[in-house]
């Protein structure tokens, strides 16, 4: 058996998660480890037997997030944690009581280490309600038996994956293969909401579950650089094995940090730029799939394949009417928020209605704000080549060439490098789940530029297909600063929210209602063929992910 590559290893915890387990050990985990309840779904959360309901020991709250310090037991809401650190020397790490996950006080954030997700993991199994024989598991057990269960850092894997399957009998019968859940592993919801819907995304998600990487061999693993493609692979293969735990994708982490050094942090991040680093990395590890096809120089990575499109920018003189045309390759589509001119009232659920603003975006109104003529600014001023001179001009945006999957995505962010300043746009925004993007093709917006005349386009965009549908929703709520991202899925009709490891079905007036910052389309046809081959997709198998792919590495 090949051993383990010693480069696969966990990002290093925070500096004061280090201090805390270095004083302490395990011993605050495994005292922990009794007050942690289990539901059948996959969620965990911390229950104090003394109390019914958790108050904040400072100012007697319970409806904020509440925090178990886990060297004294005494609870503080959000507001108060750094308090209960500043009076008690020490106390700097804490357990989110409603979702069982590490927090540290003095980084203001999520931490993640392996041995605390043991000791949730080996709860969840302890709580299983019954054994093969039907004897209940969960009543009676001797201390004996606890010792060897807390103990179980050593538990035989394949005993493991039996008792996990028994538990999930039930819930592969409710949800489709594939939705599981992800581990935060520290401000990690930017990384977690887009892998979400990358795992969804069809032609995407195919490639890496029907072996095809396997025979693109790396050319090596450097001693200083992992292969981002090879770990996106055993990624795929780990949700979609069948098990639905949720899964923790830190070697995934620990190779993207290594792909984009300044972004190597446990900070929040943009999950608009994780969605393009990681495209990025993708191409560059591609190696025989990036090389560009010799007649049209396109190429034919598999995200290229799958996100790649092009874009048309007509510049036009005012003066004489000449009219330069350049294309671009898009990845994605960055829209700016229309002004709006649908009010609030007319929103399907307005009990769910998310703002008090008069008027509200539409997901069309923005991509027709995107392709309508703008008359750039003297600074601008663009060299006619019939004039010989610069001149005002006209600027304007179509989409060439639609891809199989067309992310937009929704300038929600605002930054004012003068002022130093940025902040966040609240406007709702509605968007259609089924979208035709033949307005905004070049032959549509070239034609009604002049009157709707037929015009020749050669090129491949008269055969697209400009039918797309929905399937995945990345959603940012709260502030610039004090942020979470959400992604809701779209499978076999059902609406899904995965909040990090949380997984949860929801009705369609809830998508409707949320914050939309990234909206994934995939063509009609290709969406509905997914549909169909998720109910008989294989199950990939559970390798070690530690050992590199055959014939990849």
């Amino acid at each position: 058996m090949m051993s383990r590559n010693s480069m696969y290893t966990n990002p290093k915890p925070c500096k004061h998660l280090a201090d805390y387990k270095l004083r302490h050990g395990l011993s605050g985990y495994n005292l922990l480890q009794e007050q942690i309840r289990t539901t059948p779904s996959g969620k965990s959360s911390v229950k104090n037997h003394q109390t019914e309901i958790p108050r904040c020991c400072f100012c007697n709250g319970y409806q904020k997030r509440l925090y178990l310090c886990l060297i004294c037991s005494s609870i503080s809401c959000s507001s108060h944690t750094l308090l209960h650190s500043q009076c008690e020397n020490g106390h700097d790490i804490a357990v989110d009581i409603e979702r069982s996950e590490l927090y540290c006080v003095l980084c203001c954030d999520q931490v993640y280490d392996p041995d605390f997700d043991k000791i949730v993991m080996l709860k969840h199994l302890m709580d299983l309600p019954r054994s093969g024989n039907g004897v209940d598991v969960s009543a009676g057990r001797r201390s004996s038996k606890r010792r060897r269960l807390c103990s179980a850092l050593e538990l035989d894997l394949k005993k493991t994956k039996q008792l996990v399957s028994m538990r999930d009998l039930r819930a592969k019968s409710c949800y489709p293969l594939g939705l599981r859940g992800l581990n935060n592993l520290g401000s990690t919801c930017f990384m977690n909401s887009v892998l979400q819907a990358l795992l969804h995304a069809p032609p995407f998600r195919n490639y890496f579950l029907t072996g095809q990487r396997n025979h693109e061999v790396c050319r090596k693993r450097s001693s200083d650089r992992l292969c981002l493609l090879c770990d996106i692979y055993v990624f795929f293969s780990a949700v979609f094995s069948g098990d639905r735990t949720p899964y923790s994708p830190a070697q995934l982490l620990y190779s993207w940090w290594q792909h984009s050094a300044n972004l190597a942090s446990y900070e929040q991040q943009d999950a608009h730029e994780f969605f393009i680093s990681v495209l990025d990395g993708i191409h560059e590890n591609g190696v025989k799939a990036r090389s560009p096809i010799k007649d049209t120089g396109e190429c034919h990575c598999v995200a290229h394949r799958v996100f790649s499109g092009q874009l048309r920018s007509d510049v036009t003189c005012m003066s004489c009417g000449y009219t330069s045309t350049t294309y671009d390759p898009f990845m994605d589509i960055s829209l700016n928020l229309d002004t709006g001119n649908c009010p609030s009232t007319d929103l399907a659920n307005k009990s769910l209605k998310p703002s008090d603003n008069t008027y509200v975006s539409t997901l069309l109104g923005c991509l027709d704000l995107f392709t309508k003529p703008e008359k750039l600014g003297s600074d601008q001023k663009f060299f006619c080549e019939n004039c010989q001179e610069r001149q005002d001009s006209v600027k304007q945006m179509s989409i060439k060439r639609l891809p199989l999957v067309l992310c937009l995505h929704i300038k929600r962010f605002e930054h004012f490098p003068v002022r130093r300043m940025s902040r966040k746009i609240d406007r709702y925004m509605q968007f259609p789940f089924c979208l035709d993007m033949n307005p905004y093709l070049s032959s549509s917006v070239v034609r009604n530029r002049f009157g709707n005349r037929m015009f020749a386009f050669e090129g491949d965009e008269l055969d697209t297909s400009t039918e797309f549908e929905i399937f995945a929703v990345v959603t940012h709520s709260g502030t610039l600063d004090s942020g979470h991202y959400v992604t809701y899925l779209h499978l076999k009709d059902q609406w899904y929210k995965c909040d990090d490891a949380w997984i949860t079905a929801v009705e369609e007036e809830v998508v409707r209602a949320s914050q939309c910052y990234m909206l994934f389309y995939a063509q009609k046809m290709l969406y509905y063929k997914a549909n169909e081959d998720l109910v008989c997709q294989p199950v990939s198998p559970r390798a070690d992910p530690f050992l590199p792919i055959a014939g990849c590495c």
